[in-house]
């Protein structure tokens, strides 16, 4: 979910954008649609990143689930494909369908609005980023590997160091 660092929320816009880089005054963004249309947002302007928005949990205090958690969560139950629309369902549809989810949520804290934005979100993302689904999966396995492969290395490296030491000659030592 590194694909949540380009991606943000602008408040007072619909849809969700992708920061392109930044300028003396602002940040110009792309829309996440098939117009893919560019603009240029003030500093002014309220813009919430993706990677940075979490979700409260009811475990403790300052419990919180980050937003690509809850995507790949809500990914593995829906895939792809929701069995309500966000922004018409009833509010106990919508904390039915959360609570299905992620059944730990807070919901003295978490508001039907905020699971509106939610699932608007991960629908805007399942059909113009639907990569970013795919790979999450794919690069769990090689991390594995790689944690599988990492005390061999390490053992290899040690061995070689204790042989390179063994061979190395001795210094003579100085004499006053």
């Amino acid at each position: 979910m590194e694909l949540l660092n380009e991606i943000a929320h602008i408040s007072g816009k619909s849809g969700l954008f992708r920061v392109l880089k930044p300028t003396r005054t602002g940040v110009i963004v792309e829309t996440l649609d098939a117009l893919k249309q560019k603009s240029v947002v003030s500093g002014q302007t309220r813009i919430s990143v993706l990677k940075d928005i979490s979700l409260y949990l009811d475990d403790h205090q300052d419990s919180t689930l980050p937003l690509g958690d809850l995507f790949q969560l809500i990914h593995s139950v829906c895939q792809g494909t929701l069995n309500i629309e966000p922004k018409k369902a009833s509010d106990s549809e919508l904390f039915g369908l959360l609570a299905s989810i992620v059944p730990n949520y807070d919901s003295d804290r978490v508001y039907a609005s905020d699971i509106k934005k939610i699932l608007s979100w991960y629908l805007i993302l399942v059909n113009n980023t639907p990569d970013m689904f795919q790979t999450a999966t794919a690069v769990e396995e090689p991390k594995a590997e790689k944690v599988a492969k990492a005390p061999k290395a390490a053992k290899e490296v040690k061995e070689a160091t204790e042989e390179k030491v063994a061979k190395a000659p001795k210094k003579a030592k100085a004499t006053k």
